[in-house]
């Protein structure tokens, strides 16, 4: 080749089994055998046939060999959240990856941007690629399109919310107790005008975080003022446009609950920018890269992320080996980080 041509183009096939035992002088039989991983191959010819293998990169094809294994099991699982982008999503795909790896089993992942119509297009394709089971965090309250799959074999786990409408095993967050838990350190600082900016109501786990909200307010004898509440989904635009709303406020809160990540950093955004980060106090839900830095930090309501994943991923193995006890639901307690944000007392007299 002279100088300025480029390299022909391969269109050579992949290396096939057959090379591989001609080139290792074997059966093709004894190829596949060795790859499947039986241990009465003599270490000899295993040696010999990954030597051939590796000289010709020759790599087996895994979905076909697992359609010839008896037990049709192709070492995949399918994992589906929110928004691998999202750090919890991402922390907890992780988590569930970590576990299926010492499994040597390989995890695909999708985003459901809080689409119902998104979480059947995937659940359905990854289940047509014949995965083990599935790991999803639900967008959508009805889950009942997977009952004959479920019948069929495919084991599956929810987590961070319970399936709607259909029978399986669920591991979630204590968020009730979390938005209780934060907004009664909001209380014990001084405060009792205390807004909300959360997630869309009809996502359960914004519902019951809202729902903690409330009652801690009624607990603390202090009437609900929709006037100081937005339900926004998990746009940081949107949560730095609600908090200059709430700040122009004839009578504004003095402390802002927030119960989304996404949307914690929107309005910490925005009272950043208006210069009131150590006027106006600040809970987050869901811990977030740089929260512990910043100045003053931000306190949050932390959820157990790699608990949350790791019980769901041991709890749908436990499934695949053959485990058929009821289903059930374990709830992860969360726990209350303090940083500063979250501690700062109102402008004014205490209201003990």
């Amino acid at each position: 080749m002279t100088q300025g041509e480029s390299a022909p183009r391969s269109t050579r096939s992949r290396p096939t089994m057959r090379e591989v035992a001609a080139l290792a002088g074997v059966a093709i039989k004894t190829v596949s055998r060795v790859f499947n991983g039986v241990p009465t191959v003599d270490p000899a010819i295993v040696a010999r046939v990954r030597d051939a293998a590796d000289q010709l990169g020759y790599r087996p094809n895994l979905t076909a060999s697992s359609l010839r294994r008896g037990d049709g099991r192709t070492a995949t699982i399918g994992m589906l959240v929110e928004d691998a982008a999202n750090p919890f999503s991402a922390a907890l795909t992780r988590t569930v990856e970590n576990v299926a790896r010492a499994r040597g089993v390989l995890v695909l992942v999708g985003s459901l941007d809080e689409d119902p119509a998104r979480e059947r297009e995937l659940a359905q394709a990854l289940i047509d690629r014949r995965v083990d089971g599935l790991v999803i965090v639900p967008a959508g309250r009805d889950q009942s399109y997977l009952i004959s799959e479920q019948r069929s074999g495919t084991r599956l786990v929810f987590v961070d919310r319970e399936a709607g409408l259909l029978d399986a095993d669920a591991v979630v967050s204590d968020n009730r107790q979390g938005a209780v838990t934060a907004v009664n350190h909001l209380l014990k600082a001084g405060h009792r005008r205390i807004a909300y900016l959360g997630d869309r109501a009809s996502i359960p786990t914004a519902a019951q975080r809202f729902d903690g909200y409330r009652h801690a307010l009624e607990v603390a004898h202090i009437e609900h003022d929709d006037a100081i509440v937005r339900h926004l989904g998990s746009s940081e635009q949107a949560a730095i446009t609600a908090t200059e709303q709430l700040l122009a406020l004839p009578n504004p809160p003095t402390a802002l609950f927030t119960s989304q990540n996404f949307v914690t950093i929107g309005v910490l955004r925005a009272l950043r920018t208006r210069g009131l980060q150590d006027t106006i106090a600040q809970v987050g839900f869901d811990d977030f890269p740089l929260a512990d830095i910043l100045n003053p930090g931000i306190s949050v309501i932390a959820q157990d992320v790699e608990q949350l994943g790791r019980t769901a991923a041991e709890m749908l193995f436990r499934r695949l080996d053959g485990d058929d006890s009821p289903t059930h639901t374990v709830t992860v307690p969360t726990r209350l980080i303090e940083r500063g944000s979250g501690e700062i007392a109102p402008e004014g007299p205490r209201h003990d």
